[in-house]
């Protein structure tokens, strides 16, 4: 996933510069485009993983970008557009946008929606195998996350919130993730404060430490939490 091509169809060089940096930080590939002509090419052209279109664009807008996109087939679009009320969203979404994205917008959001949309569109992607570190194994088909003990196997008791973030953390072992990535990825419902995300962390580790893996998840100081084995 990590080195899907991005293709960011934006007419402003700030929005564009800062979208490009922080995909190109996770490992993303990045292809830009100015206007709506240029992108529909170097879309045809290249075929990119994922497009992310804004919708006041010169020379061809984004609904005519998405539009001709989904004739062509069913590339993964997110619209991140300062047209953002429920009329702009509920239209974007049924002409084919697999996400919709309001300005002002968290980049770190934008890159966790931008791979929740690659994870669904990869049937083969992580929402559909088991995911493994050292002796834990989170499996997203049965909805189970369980450790290795010796000769058995031992469920952990997780809330639908708790086992999110342990999905999420799993797909990327070693990774330090943000505390606003985890918000965005895994607590969609609302409630989002560095201090909630704190709060599932320490029932989450509480959990692996019974189990007797509780060194597997880790805080990263001034940055959020990793998931992985240390020597």
């Amino acid at each position: 996933m990590e080195n899907a091509l991005i293709l960011i169809i934006e007419d402003e060089p700030e929005i564009s510069d800062i979208l490009e940096r922080y995909f190109e930080r996770e490992g993303f590939r990045i292809l830009t485009a100015s206007d709506g002509e240029i992108g529909l090419a170097h879309h045809q052209r290249l075929r990119p993983d994922l497009v992310v279109l804004d919708v006041k664009l010169p020379k061809v807008d984004g609904h005519a970008v998405l539009a001709t996109i989904r004739q062509r087939g069913d590339t993964p679009v997110m619209m991140v557009t300062a047209l953002a009320d429920d009329f702009d969203k509920l239209h974007g979404l049924r002409a084919g946008a697999d996400d919709y994205v309001g300005k002002p917008f968290n980049p770190a959001e934008v890159v966790a929606r931008a791979r929740a949309i690659l994870r669904r569109a990869t049937g083969s992607g992580l929402s559909n195998k088991v995911l493994r570190v050292g002796r834990l194994s989170v499996d997203p088909i049965a909805h189970v996350a369980y450790v290795d003990v010796e000769d058995r196997r031992v469920a952990l008791p997780l809330t639908l919130t708790e086992f999110r973030i342990l999905e999420y953390l799993a797909g990327s072992p070693n990774r330090a993730f943000e505390r606003g990535e985890i918000v965005d990825a895994c607590l969609p419902e609302g409630d989002a404060l560095d201090r909630t995300v704190d709060s599932h962390m320490s029932k989450l580790r509480k959990k692996l430490e019974v189990a007797g893996i509780g060194n597997l998840l880790n805080g990263v100081r001034g940055v959020g939490y990793r998931l992985g084995e240390f020597s």
